[in-house]
């Protein structure tokens, strides 16, 4: 069999998933706190041919070897976590990171991890500050962020540091006690999407760096009445998809060209 069948095929394998990686950066175009997605790739195996082996001594033999690739293979989707675009909504309850913190999420008996900050209220013995689903949002103290039934959620303020504080009556600004969680990875590369907006810790990742502690290079900003868009730029995600569509169509030109090439080595014996 003819290794361009199987060479053409895989990359026509690679380019699917190339295509459905780009159609999920454009469909979450609108996803707050979303971050695109590339898809790496890298060659199979050679097969050696002829070897190179040029005689220093007196300069003969063969200077190159004679491979044939064997194809193509994905090995990555790798998260870009530039920055997205800041878009403000002046809603109290609208937080954006400038930086690279993530907010921290509690979810069930697990702590995941998030750049969506449009967070709602959970009302019950006073206000929680949740997420859509219902996951609360998490302070430097490991606790959820709730807001005593007596203030007013929309008189709250945030500061940069991500600390709580409203005015009272007498015009006196108090502490509610709670700093959002802001945290860092190593390699946020390694951090797991499991839907939602949210990220899960992986041994690649690394453990989660609090800023708070003081541990970091470069703190981040928390930014109240602002949301943080996603940075996918779609006339790049369209260039890129017009070119794993050439590349697909390509491929499957060649595994044509190869069947033809067959079919006449076919035709010799009549």
């Amino acid at each position: 069999m003819m290794r361009s069948l199987w060479s053409a095929a895989s990359g026509m394998i690679s380019q699917q998933q190339n295509v459905d990686t780009i159609a999920n950066n454009l469909a979450n175009v609108n996803t707050t706190g979303y971050k695109k997605e590339r898809m790496e790739f890298k060659t199979l195996l050679y097969d050696m041919l002829r070897q190179a082996d040029l005689d220093p001594a007196n300069q003969t033999g063969r200077p190159v070897n004679l491979q044939i690739g064997l194809g193509v293979r994905p090995i990555a989707v790798a998260k870009i976590f530039t920055q997205g675009n800041l878009q403000r909504t002046d809603h109290y309850l609208d937080l954006a990171i400038e930086g690279d913190a993530f907010f921290v999420i509690q979810r069930g008996e697990e702590l995941t991890y998030s750049k969506d900050g449009t967070f709602k209220i959970s009302v019950g013995d006073g206000s929680t500050i949740v997420t859509a689903e219902g996951y609360p949002l998490v302070s430097v103290d490991g606790e959820s962020i709730v807001v005593p039934a007596e203030v007013p959620v929309q008189d709250v303020s945030i500061s940069e540091e991500g600390i709580l504080t409203y005015i009272d009556a007498e015009g006196v600004t108090q502490d509610l006690g709670y700093q959002i969680a802001l945290v860092q990875f190593s390699n946020p590369q390694g951090l797991e999407s499991i839907g939602a907006n949210l990220l899960r810790q992986t041994t690649a990742s690394g453990e989660p760096i609090y800023e708070a502690d003081g541990d970091v290079a470069h703190p981040s900003r928390v930014l109240q009445g602002v949301m943080e868009m996603a940075n996918v730029q779609v006339a790049e995600e369209m260039v890129n998809l017009i070119v794993a569509q050439r590349a697909y169509d390509l491929n499957s030109k060649a595994i044509t060209t190869s069947d033809e090439m067959l079919q006449t080595a076919n035709n010799l014996k009549r």
